[in-house]
């Protein structure tokens, strides 16, 4: 008799709670059950979030100092120890298998994206003295201390912060973990495919010397999610633009949806682009197309087919393997019927006119193939003959791109929002424009890929900013 799949509970300010109502996720290449996730329920979600308060004291009367400590603790026993996985322990191994089995992220990019957060956690003193220019930490447990001649004063937003997490790429998760160090507490609703990053992050936490009571892991549907945000008086929310839309505009919750990221070259460059061919690929097909930094557009004033051909030969090159295979660079759908979805909407948009698929002609299999029991869709890139066409403003979860020929003076004019600008150009002009604009979040000028982050700097929003406000303070001084 096969045994029963792992339960994985909710934690309740950091008590383990088994719901009646649980979520079986099975594994992407054979369907067999892999955990059972309890489920929260809106009015759970509301009842715990109204104990914030008590969360957040417990981290307060540890100190920032002890906080940043905590957190670097945190960094190698999250890498590398055992953890509390449900009623069992999860080993670094075993997290990647998990992780694979459930939310097809292969072992070689599990890896590295565990070695990013490792390197946010270690490093995080330096991530808050970016993200807070300098800051000492200590006036945040002070209330108030001084900046040159001025005082300064913080007041903090919330007591926790919301997390409505996706499923796509553990990495993402590094955005918020600086969030314990400032103080604050954590209700997190993880991505259905993918609870294990955030339930083992916060169980290094906990290793570390964090309180479990900070603490909040509330599996759930869209209603569970949105008492959530509706409860927390800062929230951050991932998804893709139909989840994130009813909540734009909202100051409470910082946004984290589509990246519509791009790769410019100027006139100055667009001439030599073969030289830039490995950034872009790396740009568009780095860690398996998955991430919001990654590129899914290309603009050049010239050489826009020529150079649209050589990056499909060498995207087509990128070919699925099993996950456990230490050089596989995709990442599978979660059934073959959701990758042929993604596959057909994308040929509907082909079939108007105005756009060519430059690797349909090295897969004559089609776009989507399996391996290994899973379901893929191989890196696609697309000529579009204007901006305009949709695929030319469309992101997908995979190696996808379009390259579209601009003229110079409409690069910026037309490009649209984007997350990440990698920008290549010497034309001082041209620079001016970019930093100019409004919709580029985050802007790299030379050979970078658009999907190199760095962490101490602003990632759609200042995690600092959201969750501390500046408060004007005057100190009379005491008599003698």
């Amino acid at each position: 008799m096969a045994s029963a799949p792992l339960h994985l509970p909710l934690l309740r300010w950091g008590e383990p709670y088994a719901s009646l109502d649980r979520a079986t996720l099975v594994d992407v290449r054979s369907g067999t059950p892999v955990v059972d996730v309890s489920q929260a329920n809106p009015g759970l979600v509301a009842r715990d979030l109204g104990r914030a308060a008590a969360a957040q004291e417990s981290l307060a009367a540890l100190g920032t100092s002890e906080l940043v400590a905590i957190s670097r603790r945190a960094a190698l026993l999250f890498a590398e120890a055992e953890l509390p996985v449900g009623d069992e322990t999860q080993s670094p191994q075993r997290y990647l298998e998990q992780l694979a089995a459930t939310a097809g992220m292969p072992h070689s990019l599990g890896r590295r994206n565990m070695e990013k957060l490792r390197f946010v956690l270690d490093g995080v003193e330096g991530v808050l003295a970016g993200l807070t220019r300098g800051l000492d930490l200590g006036v945040l447990d002070r209330g108030f201390g001084r900046v040159g001649a001025s005082t300064v004063s913080f007041r903090r937003e919330t007591d926790a912060l919301g997390l409505v997490l996706p499923s796509n790429s553990p990495g993402v998760h590094g955005v918020w973990l600086p969030a314990v160090a400032l103080g604050v507490a954590l209700a997190i609703k993880p991505g259905r495919q993918e609870p294990w990053t955030p339930y083992r992050i916060v169980q290094a936490f906990v290793a570390a010397g964090a309180p479990a009571e900070a603490f909040g892991f509330y599996p759930g549907d869209h209603a569970a999610a949105s008492e959530l945000l509706l409860r927390c008086g800062r929230s951050l929310l991932f998804g893709d633009a139909s989840t994130v839309s009813p909540w734009r505009g909202d100051p409470r919750i910082e946004i984290h949806g589509p990246g519509w990221s791009k790769v410019v070259l100027g006139a100055d460059a667009a001439a030599d682009w073969r030289r830039h061919l490995d950034v872009i690929v790396t740009s568009i097909a780095e860690n398996g197309g998955r991430s919001c930094v990654n590129a899914s557009g290309i603009r050049t004033p010239a050489h826009g087919r020529e150079m649209a051909a050589a990056l499909a030969e060498r995207l087509a090159a990128i070919e699925p393997r099993a996950l456990d295979d230490p050089e596989a660079a995709l990442a599978p759908f979660p059934s073959r019927a959701a990758a042929e979805r993604l596959s057909a909407a994308i040929d509907r948009q082909l079939q108007g006119g105005g756009a060519e698929d430059l690797t349909a002609r090295y897969r004559p299999g089609g776009r989507v193939v399996e391996v290994d029991g899973c379901a893929f869709l191989l890196p696609t890139l697309v000529w579009c003959e204007d901006a305009a066409h949709p695929l030319a403003q469309a992101e997908y979860p995979f190696p996808f791109a379009a390259v579209v020929e601009q003229r110079d003076d409409e690069l910026v004019e037309r490009l649209g929002p984007s997350l990440a600008v990698t920008a290549i150009t010497d034309d001082s002009q041209l620079r001016r424009r970019l930093l100019a604009s409004p919709h580029i979040q985050r802007l790299r000028f030379g050979s970078i890929p658009t999907c190199r982050v760095a962490w101490d700097q602003p990632h759609e929003g200042n995690l600092f900013e959201h969750l501390y406000r500046r408060r004007a303070l005057d100190v009379a001084e005491t008599a003698a």
